[in-house]
């Protein structure tokens, strides 16, 4: 049974950071293209950030370019985000992709 846990979303002003983190478990990690997404309310699920299959190229959005940071841990099947410089716009549920799973989700909320 594939399962993905998400952690680390919450609120934060303006500027700060956050890191989510995205462990899997039941498949095989490493050799999947994975990725991050968010959703806001009345809005479709938007990519964030993404690693091909294999994990040897990255695809970020305009957004997060220069900002964010996608990383994996293939040792502790675990995907991260890190999130600098955060802006009221990146609000919303981010949601963690590994092949065609998807994780329950994790709120960030940025004030300004």
């Amino acid at each position: 049974q594939v399962q993905l846990v998400e952690s680390g979303g919450g609120l934060v002003q303006a500027g700060g950071s956050l890191r989510l983190s995205c462990v899997a478990s039941g498949l095989f990690f490493r050799v999947h293209a994975m990725g991050w997404y968010r959703q806001v309310p009345g809005k479709e699920r938007e990519l964030v950030a993404a690693f091909n299959p294999g994990g040897l190229t990255t695809n970020y959005a305009e957004s997060a370019k220069g900002r964010f940071t996608i990383s994996k841990d293939n040792a502790k099947n675990t995907l991260y985000l890190q999130m600098n410089n955060l802006k009221a716009e990146d609000t919303g549920v981010y949601y963690c992709k590994v092949f065609t799973y998807w994780g329950q989700g994790t709120e960030v909320t940025v004030s300004s």
